[in-house]
């Protein structure tokens, strides 16, 4: 894992210069990779590449970046893991292509078989995760690469006549004449979802390059200041197309046995490092599938991490620890008490880079820390939701479709009224009078917030409004000057699904790169932590979409497959109960000791006088939740969040 920035000039720039941009946009990624760092520069042609080293594999000079191809037509700046490589530096030497090599890093055997079959062909190859830079001497052009599913980042933007790239906005925003103006349109849709859609930014002048696409910067491009369209090699959209045509015919026993194959090959190749090697466990369906199957794989216990919370409701450090028992593993978990997740709160705008607001941040953080004082790699269970139907919102929104989706909206529109007669407490006090009568699927954590977002989206007017009422964390626009981009249309219109099935495509098209995925990739590339998601590789997610609905959810209740090949080594008793996701007890915090912090940020004459916030609404919404007649920790998070990211960019 490392970080990779650098710039392209339409100008003549002298070497110093050029070098001196470069690596100042490196040295604001020396957390991505703190081991090694290196710059190559062209003056000739207006190009200088930088990269910040995380050493993971080939921990020898021989693996040093930038790196170039033999003939000296291409070098590259990767960040990022090629799980498959050992097998291409396999096929290039049958093939009589391969150079006389010079390591064993996968970076070199990208640089191969580019040079052998050509960025296109190369890329389709590709089994990991990655984001990558590649000059090509020959065309005096720039190639831009991400993997399939997103899980590396990459940005790209102008700054002058100068085109940019880099892992994060940070770079970019550390070159000469970048304009950091905010784009509001992004802001609008960032203080909507939490997180701001790709391929935008909540910069004007920087864009990201989208999941599964590489973009060309040729001299054509570069004279004229135009933005590169990023081309796919690989489509999410079109792979789920070609499985609803391919559905799985085997019976449930052989579909159990086909993803236990597929996920231990995935995890068998993302075990591979010359480092050490651990897991996060937080004692779910999802990490503790990826935990039995790197345990089943290894002849030593797998070290696995998690941590606790004295709130009982917020608390899974108990249950990861029955798991770890059970497995064998070698578990450090570290119970966090308030004041040391509240001290993660001030990092986060220069952690995340821009505006994200998905509040599981912070225990997300925490674990990493944690982790990383004892391995340089974990593997986590990301992914499993969106793939196996694992998110409350697909049962429920498949359910309230099948039942009210004929009725008219004006008829739906009562049944909201009557949801909400009762406040939220009302409804809590009631679930938890029923709570031993529900099954688990029912007992939910603050069900009268659920309940009342439910209600919201009872007057959608098709699947598309449902999926974006059930996201939203405001009615309307509070974001002064700006209006909503489109965010998931594409996965939503494309494919021939159902009601459930449409939003986990949405959802693994967009809340999965843009939310967890990054959330995921600061959180432990802060503090030097390489992650790895074996439920991304391509080859689980398109056998996942050929399997029938049905093997997903059960009545209410998702990942139904998943657990059961969990069941073949954890007792389901030992992973069974309500969804808690990773949260902290942010309700509270903003009513206790993040009061005078948040106050402080949503004054409203300070929102007045900045000009991008509709005070009055976000003050009423900060009024009714310090009350305690609602939890609006979610959508006042998301305001809160920009108002430190504001102040910080300020500072």
């Amino acid at each position: 894992m490392c970080g990779i920035s650098g710039l392209v000039t339409a100008t003549p720039a002298r070497e110093d210069a050029l070098r001196q941009t470069a690596m100042r946009m490196a040295d604001t990624l020396r957390h991505r990779g703190p081991d090694d760092a290196g710059i190559w520069c062209d003056a000739d042609a207006g190009v200088a590449v930088a990269h910040r080293r995380l050493s993971i594999l080939d921990l020898s000079p021989a693996g040093h970046q930038p790196m170039h191809s033999p003939n000296g037509r291409y070098a590259v700046v990767f960040n990022g893991e090629i799980y498959n490589f050992e097998e291409l530096r396999s096929d290039l030497e049958h093939a009589g292509v391969a150079p006389v090599w010079r390591g064993h890093s996968d970076t070199e055997v990208l640089l191969a078989a580019i040079s052998a079959w050509g960025l296109d062909h190369a890329l389709t190859q590709l089994v990991g995760m990655f984001a990558f830079a590649l000059w090509d001497r020959a065309t005096q052009s720039l190639h831009l690469a991400r993997d399939r599913m997103g899980e590396k980042p990459l940005y790209y933007g102008w700054a002058g006549d100068a085109f940019l790239f880099g892992s994060e906005l940070k770079a970019l925003k550390a070159a000469p004449q970048f304009d950091a103006t905010v784009n509001r349109d992004a802001l609008s849709s960032f203080v909507k979802r939490g997180w701001v859609p790709a391929p935008h930014s909540i910069y004007r002048d920087a864009k990201k390059l989208p999941p599964g696409t590489s973009l060309t910067l040729s001299p054509h491009g570069l004279a004229t200041h135009g933005w590169p369209e990023p081309r796919p090699y690989w489509s999410l959209t079109q792979a789920v197309c070609a499985a609803k045509e391919t559905l799985f015919q085997g019976s449930e026993p052989d579909a159990v046995a086909a993803l236990d194959q597929a996920l231990r090959t995935s995890i068998r190749g993302q075990m591979v490092a010359d480092v050490p090697l651990g897991a996060f466990l937080s004692g779910g369906v999802d990490s503790s599938t990826v935990v039995a199957l790197m345990q089943a794989q290894s002849t030593r216990p797998v070290r696995t991490f998690s941590i606790g919370f004295r709130e009982s409701d917020y608390d899974e450090a108990d249950q990861a620890r029955a798991v770890a028992h059970h497995l064998g593993t070698d578990h450090t978990e570290l119970y966090v008490m308030p004041r040391d997740a509240l001290a993660v709160v001030p990092h986060l705008p220069q952690i995340y880079d821009e505006p994200f607001a998905d509040a599981s941040q912070i225990p997300t953080f925490l674990v990493a820390q944690l982790a990383r004082k004892h391995v340089a790699v974990s593997l986590s269970g990301d992914g499993g939701d969106e793939l196996f139907a694992g998110y409350n919102r697909y049962a429920w929104g498949a359910a309230l479709h099948a039942r009210l989706g004929r009725l008219p909206v004006a008829v739906r529109s009562i049944a909201a009224s009557a949801l909400t007669s009762l406040s939220p407490s009302a409804w809590d006090r009631l679930f938890r009078a029923a709570g031993p009568m529900l099954p688990i699927a029912g007992r939910q954590r603050l069900p009268g917030d659920k309940l009342h977002k439910l209600a919201g989206a009872l007057p959608y007017r098709s699947i598309e409004d449902l999926y974006a009422r059930l996201l939203s964390l405001w009615p309307g626009s509070v974001v002064l000057g700006g209006g909503e981009l489109p965010a998931g249309r594409d996965a939503l219109s494309r494919a021939k699904l159902d009601v459930a099935e449409t939003m986990m495509l949405a959802d693994a098209k967009t809340y999965l790169p843009d939310d967890i995925l990054v959330k995921v990739d600061r959180a432990a590339m802060a503090v030097s932590l390489e992650t790895r998601v074996p439920m991304l590789d391509h080859r689980v997610v398109e056998l996942a979409w050929r399997l029938p609905g049905e093997l997903k959810i059960r009545g209410t209740r998702g990942k139904h497959i998943l657990r059961s090949v969990l069941a073949q080594y954890v007792p389901p008793a030992l992973t069974e109960r309500a969804k808690m996701g990773f949260s902290v007890p942010l309700d509270r915090w903003l009513r206790g000791p993040l009061r005078d912090w948040a106050e402080a940020l949503l004054e409203p004459s300070r929102l007045r006088r900045e000009g991008f916030l509709d005070a009055d609404p976000i003050h009423a919404r900060w009024l009714e939740h310090l009350s305690g007649a609602r939890n609006w920790q979610q959508s006042l998070w998301a305001i809160l969040i920009f108002q430190a990211w504001l102040e910080a960019q300020n500072a």
